[in-house]
C-alpha cells in the first residue's frame, strides 16, 4: 500500500471524490458539494489557516494503483491547547473494511500531529467549526443531513481497534411534525400558562421583513445565551449577515418568533433539510446545479426540516414560553399544509443533559448517533470522556 500527499489538483480529485465511489452503491449516501469540501483546505477560503500554528495536510491510501482510502490532518490554532493536552485533528477519513489501511492513514496522521507537538487527536472532527464534517456515524444509518457525516458500520470497529477511545456522542433527534403525534398532556399543561396570556403572541417572519428578524434574533440570542459559558457572543453585524446567508435557502413559515407586547423573547429557527435537495445536483452547484436546487425546493421535494436553534430569554423561563411556542408552531404547520413531514435536530451533545431534555420534552427521539473519538499519544495516560455541562 502506497501513501501519497495530496499536492496536486489531480490527486484533490481524487481525494474529494473517492467517499463517492465507495458509496456508490449505497442508497443512504449522499454526495457533499464537492467544492465546500475543497474550500475547506484552501487557504484562501478558510480564516482557520490564518491562525497561529494551523495547518492542515491530506493523504490518500492507494493499492496496486487503486485508492482506497483517504484522510485529513489538521491543527486548529484555536482549539488546540484548549484541553489537558495540546490536541489536533483528523478527518474526512473514509476507507475500504481493511483495519491495515485504515491503521496507515491513522499513523500518517498521528505522526504528523506529533511532529506539530500534539499530544493527541480527535476523529473524525473538522478543520474549522464543529457544525460540519464531525464524527462517526455509529448508529442510524439513513440518508445523511447536510454537513453531517455518513459512513460505513465497519468505520465504528477501525477507530476503536485502532485505540480511539470514546470522547463524546452527538445525537440527531427527530419527530414527526404530523398532529397525530400528540405531545405529552402535562406539555400541554405547560403551554397554557402562556397560550392564555393575550400580551404573548407567535408569529413566523417573512422575507421581506428579514432585517427586522436579525435584530429580534439577536436580541433574544444575547440574552438566551449570552450567560452561557463556551457559547460565543453574537454581533448584530453576525446576525445580519446570517439571515443574509438564509435568506435564499430559508422557508419563511419556519422562521418563528414569540413576543410579549410586541418585544420579542423566544424564537425557532429552522430550515428545509438541504441534502434532501443537494442530493440531485450531483456534488456540483454551478448553474445546472443550482436551477436543480429551485426546481426541487419549488417543488415541494424536501419532506424535512432541521432546526437550527431554539431560545427563550431567561426571564421567561418555567412560565410555559418554550412549550406554547412549539404547540402554536405545530398548529400553524398543520393547518398549512406544509410539506415537511419530519424535523430533526443535529448536533446534541451527549456531554449536554439539559438540551437532551428539552428536545425529549418536544417530543423528539434518537434517531442518529455519531461518535467523537480521541486518541492519546501516551497510551498510559487515563483516558476521561468529555465533561458533562452541568
Amino acid at each position: 500500500m502506497n501513501l501519497i500527499e495530496v499536492k496536486t489538483n489531480q490527486q484533490e480529485d481524487d481525494w474529494v471524490l473517492f467517499p463517492t465511489r465507495l458509496y456508490k452503491n449505497d442508497p443512504h449516501f449522499i454526495r457533499p458539494i464537492d467544492q465546500e469540501i475543497k474550500d475547506i483546505f484552501d487557504p484562501k477560503t478558510n480564516r482557520f489557516f490564518s491562525l497561529d500554528k494551523s495547518d492542515a495536510i491530506r493523504w490518500i491510501l492507494q493499492k496496486d494503483g487503486k485508492t482506497i482510502g483517504r484522510i485529513a490532518a489538521f491543527v486548529n490554532g484555536k482549539t488546540y491547547n484548549t484541553e489537558d493536552q495540546p490536541t489536533g485533528g483528523c478527518g474526512f477519513f473514509d476507507c475500504i473494511d481493511d483495519q491495515k489501511a485504515a491503521n496507515l492513514l491513522f499513523d500518517a496522521s498521528r505522526d504528523w500531529l506529533k511532529s506539530r507537538g500534539m499530544e493527541a487527536m480527535d476523529g473524525p472532527v473538522n478543520f474549522g467549526e464543529r457544525d460540519k464534517n464531525w464524527g462517526v456515524l455509529i448508529d442510524g444509518f439513513a440518508e445523511q443531513n447536510y454537513g453531517m457525516l455518513y459512513n460505513a458500520p465497519y468505520y465504528q470497529k477501525l477507530y476503536e481497534n485502532y485505540g480511539f477511545g470514546l470522547y463524546f456522542n452527538q445525537l440527531t433527534y427527530g419527530r414527526s411534525v404530523s398532529k397525530t403525534k400528540d405531545f405529552e398532556p402535562r406539555f400541554y399543561e405547560r403551554a397554557q400558562q402562556a397560550l392564555n396570556n393575550p400580551d404573548i403572541t407567535f408569529r413566523y417572519i417573512k422575507k421581506k421583513n428579514f432585517d427586522e428578524a436579525a435584530v429580534y434574533f439577536h436580541e433574544v440570542y444575547s440574552k438566551a445565551w449570552g450567560g452561557h459559558s463556551g457559547v460565543k457572543p453574537m454581533t448584530l453585524e453576525q446576525a445580519q449577515k446570517m439571515f443574509g446567508k438564509l435568506k435564499p435557502i430559508a422557508d419563511e413559515r419556519l422562521i418563528y418568533f414569540g413576543f410579549y407586547k410586541d418585544e420579542p423573547i423566544s424564537f425557532f429557527l429552522s430550515i428545509p433539510e438541504l441534502n434532501q435537495l443537494f442530493k440531485y445536483v450531483d456534488g456540483k452547484m454551478n448553474w445546472l446545479g443550482k436551477l436543480k436546487f429551485a426546481y426541487h425546493m419549488k417543488m415541494g421535494h424536501c419532506k424535512k426540516m432541521l432546526g437550527l436553534v431554539f431560545g427563550v430569554i431567561p426571564e421567561w423561563h418555567g412560565k410555559g414560553v418554550e412549550s406554547a411556542m412549539v404547540v402554536s408552531y405545530s398548529d400553524i404547520a398543520w393547518n398549512k399544509g406544509l410539506p415537511y413531514k419530519t424535523i430533526e435536530m443535529n448536533w446534541i451533545g451527549d456531554f449536554n443533559p439539559k438540551m437532551m431534555k428539552v428536545c425529549e420534552q418536544l417530543g423528539a427521539e434518537v434517531w442518529r448517533t455519531h461518535a467523537t473519538y480521541r486518541y492519546l499519544f501516551d497510551r498510559k495516560k487515563l483516558f476521561e470522556r468529555c465533561p458533562i455541562i452541568e
